[in-house]
């Protein structure tokens, strides 16, 4: 299997300890995904507070709107640093995302780094190529738009 990164990287007016309480909150990542990827929390255990070994399952359609269904569990948790997130079943064979928040002069910075794999082998390799690179690069940006007006 091929391991693919998508870093990304954006300056945040605001304080460590806001950033933590918005982007930590399982239920804000509508606001800051496209109304295109179909979006939709299914189940949170615990519901707010995130922890490690917490349990979130979504739906999405990120393909010609077919539904799929997207589990991840939040691993690693050091508030109001970073917390990873990673699939436990949905459309990767890989996806390991670490959310890092970094205090400087002008607010956070916050960092996404973003380690998957494709199935499929040559397939999926060819498909990263043609549409889930694009298509994964599309959310980031989307986001860095969405957080820039949110605050």
């Amino acid at each position: 299997m091929k391991l693919y990164e998508l870093t990304k990287v954006q300056q945040l007016p605001i304080g460590i300890k806001e950033a933590w309480k918005f982007f930590s909150s399982p239920r804000n990542l509508k606001a800051i995904t496209p109304d295109h990827m179909g979006f939709e929390i299914t189940n949170i255990t615990h519901q707010e507070e995130m922890y490690e070994g917490q349990i979130i399952a979504y739906k999405v359609r990120p393909i010609l709107n077919i539904p799929l269904r997207w589990v991840t569990e939040i691993t690693h948790v050091k508030e109001p640093y970073y917390f990873v997130d990673e699939q436990r079943f949905g459309p990767y064979s890989f996806w390991h995302h670490q959310h890092i928040f970094e205090e400087n002069d002008e607010g956070v910075l916050m960092k996404d780094i973003v380690n998957y794999g494709i199935p499929l082998g040559p397939l999926g390799r060819i498909a990263n190529t043609v549409f889930v690179r694009k298509q994964l690069e599309g959310i980031f940006d989307y986001r860095l738009k969405a957080v820039e007006k949110l605050f």
